[in-house]
Parts: C-alpha cells; structure tokens; sequence
C-alpha cells in the first residue's frame, strides 16, 4: 500500500502517531506489554520514514529503546502533548468524581444494591452528587481534600 501525504498531513500524522504510542504507554496492566509494544513498534517505523522526508530535525533514534522518537524540544511544544496533557487532566477529575460519588451511593444503598443498578442508574442517581464533586473541585482543587486515618492505622 502506498499512501502519499502533504507535509502538513506528515506533520499531524506524527503527532498522532506519537500521541497514540504515549496514551498505550500509559497502560500498565499486565498482559498489556505486547500490545504497547506494537504500538511503540509502529510509531517508529513511521517515525523513521517521515525522518527521511523532511522531517529529520524533529525525530531522534534513542539508542537505549532502540526505536526513532520526536525529539524532547518538539514534545515540549507539540499540539498532542497539550492534548495528552489536557486528556490527563480531565481524566482524572472525571474519575475521581465519579469514584466518589459512587462511595457515597453504595454508602447509603448498600454494595449489594449498587451492584445491581446499570451505568446509566448508577450515573442518575449520583448527579447531585456528582455536581457537588465539581462545584467543590473546580473552586478548590484539591485542597481540601485529605485523608482520615482510622485511629488503629495511626
């Protein structure tokens, strides 16, 4: 298969390209080794190629990993690190809310019950919860948010 680009298409298909591999980087599961490698595989195949297409002073080899890389001052400034980032971010807030808005409804229904509901209820009964999660995050941050030791743990 031959597929021919613009330079302006080579410049976003590293990006995505780079994105992608940083996201599966992320997954640590185990069993996931070989799919991130395939991933990681891929990128520096394409890597090396664009490298010879005009994109040389971007795309470095790392010799510890054995693969073709952007360079670190790209990544710095690159449009899928500010999304990387940005997905990194609101990954978590996401997450926490709903982890625990999910507490505070099996607190007060029971695990057995929760396990019951779907998504969709679960995400329904939670909302009001949920948007005190956000109200209180989005003012504060997680500043006062803290851990409260049992008194046998110290």
């Amino acid at each position: 298969m031959h597929l021919r680009f613009t330079e302006p298409e080579l410049a976003i298909l590293i990006e995505m390209v780079s994105l992608a591999a940083n996201v599966a980087a992320v997954n640590q599961k185990p069993g996931a080794e070989e799919g991130v490698a395939a991933f990681e595989d891929l990128e520096s195949k394409i890597l090396e190629r664009v490298g010879h297409a005009g994109f040389g002073d971007i795309i470095e080899f790392d010799d510890e990993k054995q693969h073709y890389r952007v360079t670190a001052e790209y990544e710095g400034g690159s449009f899928y690190q500010e999304c990387f980032d940005e997905f990194r971010e609101e990954s978590f807030w996401e997450e926490l809310v709903i982890r625990l808005a999910d507490r505070d409804l099996i607190r007060s229904i029971g695990l057995r019950a929760w396990e019951k509901l779907n998504e969709l209820e679960r995400r329904t009964r939670t909302a009001e919860i949920e948007k005190r999660y956000w109200d209180e995050f989005t003012k504060n941050g997680i500043d006062r948010v803290a851990l409260i030791h049992s008194p046998n743990e110290g």
